[in-house]
């Protein structure tokens, strides 16, 4: 653990501060190694700012944003899920801890990217629904979230942030792995919700775990179309 950049979370630490009293944990998964479509390790010094890119992570049917903010995260952020549970998130990743990654399931009425379509996305570019700029906007409810500060939620229905998939970032090789998830996951509910398409979709494999790597990619060539609002 000494050579890798771990996300700065450490749940000794994280959830020590009595002023927080947290009480979620994060939930820890198989580790993946994020690689390229052709399935070359990803390095955080080449992902490009501002740009949408999906993985699936920790079930093959559950998709993840993974984003360049072109700036560093904001250190701390303290968090509480639609269940009341308090949480810190501890930032981003890389050299300039300006990776970050969440659950691209919306929390309010789920809508996720699907190869066809995807109402929910990262926009650097503010718009008439969308006044704040630099956030991940849900055109379903327009949810908004903030993804330099947790993914909080800045405007719309959503009754939480968007569930933190935990990042671990090897200095020495530049390599990132996800590891786990922080923050109200949604996947029972997802899995419950979609359980037809995600069939059509993934087989029986929807609910299988992820491991040993993900693939990163574009959202502009994994969905046919972006709703934008």
């Amino acid at each position: 653990m000494e050579r890798r950049d771990f996300i700065r979370f450490c749940a000794a630490s994280a959830f020590a501060a009595p002023a927080l009293a947290a009480d979620a944990q994060p939930r820890f998964y198989a580790r993946a190694k994020l690689v390229d479509p052709e399935g070359e390790p990803l390095h955080a010094d080449a992902i490009p700012a501002n740009r949408n890119l999906i993985f699936h992570y920790p079930f093959a049917a559950t998709p993840c944003f993974l984003l360049n903010l072109g700036r560093p995260a904001k250190s701390s952020a303290l968090l509480k899920t639609a269940a009341n549970e308090r949480y810190e998130w501890h930032g981003g990743v890389g050299p300039a801890r300006a990776v970050v990654a969440y659950s691209a399931i919306c929390a309010h009425k789920m809508s996720y990217p699907t190869k066809d379509i995807s109402f929910i996305s990262f926009r650097a570019e503010k718009s008439a629904r969308n006044k704040f700029g630099s956030v991940i906007h849900c055109c379903s409810e327009h949810s908004q979230y903030d993804p330099a500060e947790g993914a909080k939620v800045l405007a719309g229905p959503a009754p939480q942030p968007l569930a933190a998939i935990l990042l671990e970032h090897d200095p020495a090789t530049d390599e990132i792995e996800a590891v786990g998830t922080l923050g109200g996951e949604m996947f029972n509910e997802f899995f419950g919700k979609f359980a037809f398409r995600l069939a059509l979709e993934h087989g029986g494999r929807a609910q299988a775990a992820v491991s040993g790597s993900c693939v990163v990619q574009s959202l502009d060539n994994y969905c046919r179309q972006q709703v934008k609002c």
